[in-house]
C-alpha cells in the first residue's frame, strides 16, 4: 500500500528532554515524519528504570522512544558540548526541559544556539516559564495543578485524611500544559521560520498553559460570580445533568444530558417525577432522586434504556475494556507495534489523524 509523504519529513529535531512532556512532544513530531535525535546523559535515560517493566525495560519509556535515535553525551565535557553544538547547527528544532538557565550555563542556551543557527526553533518546556519568581522552583504535575487553582475545582474530597479533591487520572499539566502546547507552538514557529528564515525561543510553561483548561471557571469570575465549592460546579459533579451514578449491581453510569432536549429524554427514560425535572428549583433534590432511581436497577438495564433514549449517557468502563473496543481502536492513530519481554504491544496512541502518522494501529506503516 502506497503512502503519501509525511508532513514533517526533512525536519530535524534535537531533543534534550526526559520524563514525559518533551519526549511525548518529540514523539508526535517523529510520528509525523521528523528525524529526532535524543541527547542522553551517560548512564541512560532515567525513564528506562521507571515501572512498569517488560524484559528489563520501562514500558512508558518504550512508548515515548519510538522513531528516535539516541546519542549519549556528557554536556559537562567540552568535546561533547561541541558535538551538541554541531547537532544544533544542523537542526530545525531543539526541545529542552531543564530549569531556566541550565542550557545557557552549558553553552547551549537560546542566544548561543541562535548564533549557530538563526532559523532554529528552540522550545523550552518548564513548570513556570523562563522568568518570574517561580521560574527556578521544582515541581511536578500535581504541584502545577495546585498552584494554578485547577486542583481546587475538583470533585468530592477523597484524599488522605479526608480532605481535598481526588487526584486526576492523568498528568494534566505535563501533557495538556506541556506536550501539546509545545507541539502546537513548534509547528507555528516552523511555519514562520520557513517563510522568514527567523527562529524563535518558545517559552512553554506547563502551569501557565493550564488556565486555558479552566475557561468555564474564569468565565464565572469574569461575570462577578463566586466560584462554587469544590465539586459544586457542573463540570465537577455539582449538577444532576453531569454526573456519575451508581447502579444496583455496583456499576456506574456517566450521565451528561446537559442540553434541555437531552435532559428531557433522560428524565423520561428513567421516569423521574415531573415535579423534579426542573433542576433549577432544587438541584440537590433532583440529583438525589435521580441517584435513587439509577441505584435501584442494574447496569445492563440502564445501558439498554439510556441507549434507546440517545441522551449522552453510557456505562463507565475500565481502560482494559476500552482498549479492546474495536470501534475505538479504529479511531486511534498509533505508532505501530513494539516487541517487549516476548510480547507484542500496541504503540502509544497519538492525537494525530492516522494519515499523518508514521505508523497506523495495524502497523502497516513503519
Amino acid at each position: 500500500m502506497a503512502h503519501p509523504e509525511l508532513p514533517l519529513e526533512g525536519v530535524r529535531v534535537v531533543d534534550f528532554s526526559t520524563l514525559a512532556p518533551g519526549p511525548l512532544a518529540t514523539l508526535i513530531l517523529a510520528a509525523a515524519g521528523a528525524e529526532v535525535t535524543r541527547v542522553v546523559r551517560p548512564g541512560g535515560d532515567e525513564m528506562r528504570t521507571i515501572g512498569p517493566q517488560l524484559g528489563g525495560e520501562g514500558v512508558m519509556f518504550a512508548y515515548l522512544d519510538r522513531f528516535k535515535r539516541s546519542l549519549t553525551l556528557d554536556l559537562k565535557r567540552p568535546a561533547d558540548r561541541r558535538r551538541a553544538q554541531r547537532l544544533i547547527a544542523d537542526s530545525d528544532v531543539l526541545v529542552e526541559q531543564f530549569r531556566p538557565g541550565v542550557m545557557a550555563r552549558l553553552g547551549l542556551g537560546y542566544e548561543q544556539a541562535r548564533a549557530l543557527n538563526p532559523a532554529l526553533v528552540y522550545c523550552s518546556i518548564t513548570g513556570f516559564g523562563q522568568s518570574g519568581e517561580r521560574a527556578g522552583q521544582a515541581g511536578h504535575d500535581l504541584n502545577y495543578l495546585a498552584e494554578t487553582g485547577l486542583l481546587a475545582l475538583g470533585g468530592p474530597p477523597r484524599a488522605a485524611g479526608g480532605a481535598g479533591p481526588a487526584l486526576p487520572g492523568t498528568l494534566i499539566a505535563d501533557l495538556a500544559g506541556g506536550s501539546y502546547p509545545a507541539v502546537l507552538s513548534i509547528l507555528l514557529a516552523l511555519r514562520r521560520s520557513e517563510r522568514r528564515g527567523e527562529g524563535a525561543h518558545l517559552d512553554v510553561s506547563m502551569a501557565g498553559n493550564l488556565f486555558t483548561l479552566m475557561f468555564w471557571a474564569q468565565a464565572e469570575l469574569a461575570a462577578g460570580n463566586p466560584l462554587p465549592a469544590p465539586g459544586g460546579a457542573w463540570p465537577t459533579g455539582g449538577s444532576p445533568r453531569y454526573q456519575v451514578y451508581a447502579t444496583a449491581d455496583g456499576g456506574l453510569i456517566a450521565a451528561a444530558p446537559l442540553e434541555e432536549r437531552f435532559w428531557q429524554r433522560f428524565c423520561a427514560a428513567i421516569e423521574l417525577p415531573v415535579a423534579l425535572r426542573d433542576d433549577r428549583r432544587d438541584a440537590p433534590a433532583t440529583l438525589e432522586a435521580v441517584a435513587g432511581l439509577i441505584g435501584a436497577r442494574p447496569t445492563a438495564h440502564w445501558q439498554a434504556v439510556l441507549a434507546r433514549a440517545d441522551c449522552c449517557c453510557c456505562r463507565v468502563r475500565g481502560l482494559d475494556e476500552a482498549l479492546a473496543d474495536e470501534g475505538l481502536r479504529s479511531r486511534r492513530a498509533g505508532t505501530g507495534r513494539l516487541e517487549m519481554g516476548g510480547r507484542s504491544l500496541d504503540g502509544l496512541a497519538l492525537p494525530l489523524d492516522a494519515a499523518l502518522c508514521r505508523a497506523t494501529p495495524d502497523g502497516d506503516r513503519d
